[in-house]
């Protein structure tokens, strides 16, 4: 199945093409109410990274607070946000945002630092982002994360602490913890969902790559969306939807672009309305 969104064309995992579940049907549905406003909501894209400086952002690190990064964790060099992953924390936007169409392009880069050298690249972008830097273990504020990690990009993760504030549900398999757009409904409000191929015998080995894998080999860039439209949220990963999310709290916050052991560059972090309420 191809889904258009404007003129991006959108692959559908064929594992989920028949039947058509009626949340898939609501995502089309969805998509062409937004495509008839695309002339005038495009000319409102929102480029958080404008290709030359950190405007827009702040950092946060971990045992350092706001805007305290000594080690130049968080860079841009030729057009690019380098993020070294040499501590923890986060580029947090100084905004919150609601209803959009997120579009990130990123690539890793070789390096990686304890206590991860020999793990898989980890990264992540945690949307809906609330409360206070720092809440989760000291790195992160509570919010919803859209993993980036060799081999499980497109994984959902509940970065919170168990409160009814934050929680996801989506369709799920007999496993409980993998999408299947055909699956059971399942709320959690800790932990993660999985995208539909990551690999059952995933390890935590720096450059792992399943048989599924969505990925671009190391060094190469991958396009990495998320269509967060109310109560839903849609996860793409080089054109295929990985994961989705029938119904999310909370709705609307900052988004962190996660700093956690690995070297990641971002050369495009845009952000399109999909209401004219987005700001």
């Amino acid at each position: 199945m191809v889904i258009f969104y404007g003129d991006k064309q959108i692959m559908k995992h064929s594992k989920s093409i028949f039947p058509m579940s009626l949340t898939v049907l609501a995502l089309l549905l969805a998509l062409g109410g937004c495509r008839q406003n695309q002339s005038s909501l495009s000319d409102r894209v929102i480029h958080l990274f404008n290709g030359k400086d950190l405007n827009g952002f702040y950092t946060y690190l971990n045992g350092r607070g706001r805007d305290v990064d000594p080690k130049n964790v968080f860079t841009v060099r030729d057009g690019m946000i380098r993020i070294s992953g040499e501590e923890f924390g986060g580029l947090v936007t100084q905004k919150e945002y609601e209803n959009y169409h997120l579009i990130a392009e990123f690539k890793w880069g070789e390096q990686t630092f304890p206590p991860r050298v020999e793990n898989a690249r980890d990264s992540g972008l945690v949307i809906h982002s609330q409360g206070r830097d720092g809440a989760f273990g000291g790195n992160w504020m509570f919010g919803i994360e859209l993993q980036m990690i060799e081999g499980g990009t497109g994984d959902f993760i509940v970065v919170g602490d168990g409160r009814q504030e934050f929680l996801l549900t989506c369709p799920v398999g007999a496993d409980g913890h993998i999408f299947n757009e055909q699956g059971t409904p399942v709320t959690i409000h800790g932990g993660r969902i999985d995208w539909w191929g990551r690999d059952p015998g995933w390890k935590d080995v720096k450059g792992f790559r399943g048989s599924q894998d969505l990925e671009k080999p190391l060094g190469q860039w991958n396009r990495y969306e998320c269509i967060a439209d109310g109560q839903t949220i849609t996860v793409i990963l080089n054109g295929v939807v990985v994961n989705r999310c029938l119904d999310v709290q909370p709705r609307k916050g900052k988004i962190q672009i996660q700093t956690e052991g690995a070297e990641v560059f971002f050369r495009r972090l845009d952000l399109i309305p999909l209401s004219e309420n987005t700001k």
